[in-house]
């Protein structure tokens, strides 16, 4: 019994050592990566200059061409983050101004993403080979459930987030292998679906009086001297419980609702997301109105 005893010992600690060493080679790696994603490239940068910063879900992500503002002389990237929450956006915001980035215009999409104030799991996962090298990020994350686990118990997170930050991606990002993430000036354009559902209900959304993740991302732009727009972006027509954007709008009036801007199923991809022309239109309209 004490030989079993000894020997689980030994395999426990030897397990504990692996797990450091992994934990160790796989941060390091990391914090050398700035071509994958739109989350590294800000956390290994620093004194970025721009006059137009995006952030958002999806809904900016695929809204805003960037490359339209850059026409007009306005140097801009589309930070906006397919699947992202205003969790991930706030972050991000954060580690640019610990990073010292110059920025005039933050154009926030505030709209479906106000009805949580949530991480998302494969966004936000992103975020965490920085878990230790960052008190931001670290403070950002430490009310979560799982944050315990997720700090205290070394490579338990490259396990848990294995699609997102596992193996595969640590060897690309050994490699430096780029994504088209950050083509574009971060825009990610969509084309047409021809047998695409125009076809939505958001009737059981409702934003939340105050979201704490919008509240601090306005707080941010005010201490940092930025000039803070938060728009909401269009929809299908056929979309049930169109009148959320109304309710949006009750409870946050200086969001501007730009849900109907652009109509016609031939300018967008899915019921939520324009295609590249549908997009163009929307971006033109934004230029026009603010810049």
């Amino acid at each position: 019994m004490q030989k079993f005893l000894l020997f689980t010992l030994k395999i426990l600690i030897l397990t504990i050592a692996v797990a450091v060493v992994l934990d160790f080679v796989y941060t390091a790696i990391y914090l050398q990566s700035s071509n994958r994603g739109k989350i590294d490239h800000v956390y290994n940068s620093k004194n970025e200059n721009f006059d137009v910063v995006i952030l958002g879900s999806s809904r900016a992500n695929n809204h805003f061409v960037a490359q339209m503002f850059e026409d007009k002389g306005l140097k801009t990237f589309n930070y906006g983050m397919s699947g992202g929450h205003l969790f991930e956006a706030d972050l991000l915001l954060k580690l640019m101004v610990e990073r010292h980035y110059k920025i005039k215009n933050v154009i926030l999409e505030a709209d479906l993403n106000l009805s949580n104030e949530h991480r998302d799991f494969g966004i936000s996962s992103k975020f965490l080979p920085y878990l230790h090298q960052s008190e931001l990020i670290k403070e950002h994350f430490f009310n979560e459930l799982d944050f315990k686990e997720l700090y205290y118990i070394p490579f338990y997170r490259y396990i848990k987030f294995d699609e997102r930050i596992g193996f595969r991606e640590f060897h690309e990002v050994a490699l430096k292998k780029p994504t088209n993430t950050l083509d574009n000036k971060g825009y990610y354009p969509l084309g047409m679906k021809p047998n695409a559902n125009m076809k939505n209900n958001i009737a059981n959304l409702k934003p939340l009086r105050h979201n704490k993740y919008y509240d601090q991302i306005k707080q941010i732009c005010k201490a940092n001297n930025i000039n803070f727009i938060a728009v909401m972006t269009p929809m299908c027509e056929n979309t049930k419980g169109i009148n959320y954007f109304d309710k949006v709008q009750q409870l946050y009036p200086e969001i501007h609702n730009y849900e109907n801007v652009v109509i016609g199923d031939q300018y967008f991809s899915s019921c939520g997301h324009m295609n590249d022309t549908g997009a163009r239109m929307f971006t033109a309209r934004i230029l026009k109105d603010f810049f």
